[in-house]
């Protein structure tokens, strides 16, 4: 599969960036700038040294406003801990608001650096928010088709408006390279964000694994690595990994202002 590389800012909401109106500023910049897309986490805490914390939905709103071109979203929600009919609402409204330029970037989520499930009283076992999370998913994709959901938790309830995009917001899944669960399931739609990946060869198995064309893998890439391999392996997004305990807004925009490297991507996919 040839395609062109793609690389998105994916930035933590913490501290300097804890601010709906920076987080516009940065999006409208990075459009300026050549970047293919704007990515931002979703917590609602974080470890120290990080205090304040933004939320994703106003925020990306904000950088919706503020942009044209650029693909927005949540990387990613831990969806979980959002009610399915909100997060329907919400996803709709933010793709018309964007004019369809929405990826919904879904996943299980962590206690790891938090505590952000157990300290509000969310669920902390993964396995039952697996199962809340394939729930959520399917009562997304029938709400999002505009015909009446029918589901044990929605009971004969239309969304509308639609999502600009059909027949859906592309959805892509997380999950730690090498397990095969998250796998299987971001197989069922448009994309995978695998986590903790450190070789290209593990881009490559996924690709092997999973047969679908186009199909996303978006790679969160250290600052400073050439992600070119990467691309040459099957990735097509690459995501800027930055350390949130480390993070300042300068830094961020110093990343942004140097632009994507697409001349040393395209030259691998050429290959």
């Amino acid at each position: 599969m040839t395609t062109k590389p793609r690389s998105a800012l994916w930035v933590p909401l913490f501290d300097e960036l804890a601010d709906p109106l920076v987080a516009a500023r940065l999006a409208a910049e990075a459009e300026e700038a050549g970047w293919d897309g704007f990515f931002v986490w979703d917590h609602v805490a974080w470890a120290a040294p990080v205090r304040r914390v933004a939320d994703p939905w106003i925020s990306l709103a904000a950088a919706a406003t503020a942009t044209e071109s650029l693909r927005l979203g949540p990387m990613v929600t831990p969806v979980a801990r959002r009610r399915p009919v909100k997060l329907a609402r919400e996803t709709a409204s933010l793709d018309r608001l964007a004019g369809g330029r929405l990826t919904l970037g879904v996943g299980l989520g962590s206690d790891t650096y938090g505590e952000e499930f157990a300290r509000t009283g969310e669920q902390v076992d993964g396995r039952i928010r697996a199962e809340m999370l394939d729930e959520t998913l399917d009562i997304l994709t029938a709400a999002w088709s505009g015909r009446p959901v029918r589901h044990y938790l929605v009971d004969d309830l239309a969304f509308q408006p639609t999502p600009v995009q059909r027949p859906r917001v592309p959805v892509w899944v997380a999950g730690r390279a090498g397990r095969p669960k998250p796998l299987r399931r971001a197989a069922r739609f448009d994309g995978h964000i695998p986590i903790g990946v450190r070789n290209p060869d593990q881009i490559a198995e996924i690709r092997e694994t999973i047969h679908a064309d186009p199909y996303d893998i978006a790679v969160p890439v250290p600052l400073g690595a050439d992600p070119a391999a990467y691309f040459a392996a099957g990735a097509t997004w690459c995501l800027t990994e930055f350390d949130p305990g480390e993070l300042t807004l300068d830094q961020v925009r110093g990343v942004l202002l140097d632009g994507p490297a697409i001349p040393t991507l395209a030259k691998a996919v050429s290959r």
